[in-house]
């Protein structure tokens, strides 16, 4: 019998010939990421009795989540990570001019095919669309990590989702996740390994696998996958030059289970409060009121993403009384955006361009929703209380869903435009 991409990774980082779905194996992680929790983690690993960390170059940390400081408390957070990046000689450094975590990482090169990596955030699942293992880890696992350089981890079971059709015009990649998750639901992939694939999945551009994979979360999923391609290939040549070894399953890997979608005709779908599996196709939320809309995130704040939200708003504008906030995912996103005039056609159209960074996704920084209020977002989840007033709503859609609702203020179907 084969084995799949899960149980070669956990195995080869383990130093193992093999291992089987359920073992459990004592891994080095290639990388580990943290972001503004790094300072509750360094109290913990120092706490440890330990002095340095085990590998300060393969240490990875992202002031992301609120940045710049909105309060003396996050400054003083701020503080003690960059004092512990000096002490710690920690060389993957990315202060608050960087972008969300995730995409730094992806575009820095430090998630690679078959590379083994751990981070302190739920959506570190992000990076299995580049072919890597990457999965969500505690605060004190971490910390564990930064002491030992290893970490011990259960090998999942991996759960295959084939997909075939191809995604109409204004139907994409946040589409097809949320559909599928509305199907399976929030608990379908609770610690397995989801392997995404087929001709729909070959199709998406690395922006698109990102959105895919990030979102894995939101089914429970340990991690999220994407067998690597010429598509992959071609964008890692002009982000590193180091070398990565290509892992896959193998034909007659065993799988948990295999699950089958033709959405070729698929349309644009929302994510009704409060939960992320309470989706609904978008005409049967027209006219649902929207006070704020949120377009950027680790989930859709990538150039194709702006790009599709300018697109529909090119020319016109908000529609009366609508805030439309923009966060791109990174610096990098943000300039190659400005180059090419996106964030100039979506200004001019009433939308605020916010800094790089995780925003009001978490309810802690810019854009805060009062009670009452309904925002529509192109984000990740949608809990009650996620955007910071619990007494607020939350809908999730794609940067195209999100457009054309902000030029109507109602829910809107972005092909009626």
């Amino acid at each position: 019998m084969g084995r799949t991409f899960a149980e070669k990774v956990l195995a080869e980082n383990a130093g193992l010939d093999s291992a089987k779905a359920g073992e459990i194996v004592d891994a080095r992680p290639d990388f580990v990421l943290s972001h503004d929790n790094t300072a509750d983690i360094s109290r913990k690993f120092l706490s440890i009795g330990t002095d340095k960390v085990w590998d300060p170059n393969r240490i990875v940390i992202v002031l992301d989540h609120c940045v710049p400081a909105a309060t003396e408390k996050y400054a003083l957070n701020h503080k003690v990570i960059r004092d512990f990046v000096q002490q710690q000689d920690i060389t993957n450094f990315y202060d608050i001019n960087s972008g969300v975590c995730h995409q730094v990482m992806v575009e820095r090169g430090h998630a690679l095919p078959g590379s083994l990596v751990l981070g302190a955030d739920s959506h570190t699942t992000s990076y299995g669309a580049l072919g890597a293992f990457s999965a969500g880890v505690g605060r004190s696992e971490v910390a564990a990590i930064y002491a030992t350089g290893r970490l011990w981890l259960r090998v999942p079971q991996t759960m295959r989702i084939q997909i075939s059709g191809k995604l109409s015009e204004r139907v994409s990649p946040k589409d097809l996740i949320l559909y599928i998750i509305g199907e399976l639901g929030a608990d379908a992939a609770i610690y397995k390994a989801v392997e995404f694939a087929g001709e729909t999945i070959s199709d998406l551009s690395v922006g698109g696998r990102m959105t895919l994979c990030n979102m894995g979360a939101e089914m429970g999923a340990k991690i999220a996958y994407v067998a690597p391609d010429d598509r992959i290939f071609d964008w890692l040549q002009t982000r590193t030059n180091t070398g990565y070894k290509v892992v896959v399953s193998d034909g007659d890997a065993e799988y948990e289970k295999t699950v089958e979608f033709d959405v070729g005709s698929l349309v644009p779908q929302v994510a009704c409060p409060h939960t992320v599996d309470n989706v609904k196709p978008v005409n049967e939320l027209r006219d649902v009121k929207i006070d704020q809309v949120l377009i950027g995130t680790c989930t859709n704040g990538r150039v194709e993403d702006l790009k599709e939200a300018a697109e529909i708003l090119e020319g016109k504008s908000l529609g009366k009384g609508m805030r439309l906030l923009v966060f791109p995912a990174s610096t990098e996103v943000y300039r190659e955006a400005l180059s090419e005039g996106i964030i100039e056609t979506l200004s001019e159209s009433g939308a605020v361009i916010m800094n790089p960074g995780c925003g009001p996704c978490l309810g802690a920084h810019e854009g805060a929703l009062a009670p009452g209020e309904v925002c529509l977002s192109t984000a990740n989840r949608n809990f009650k209380g996620r955007m910071g007033c619990k007494d607020a709503q939350v809908y999730l859609a794609s940067p195209a869903t999100a457009a054309a609702t902000a030029l109507r203020g109602v829910i809107t179907d972005p092909r009626d435009l």
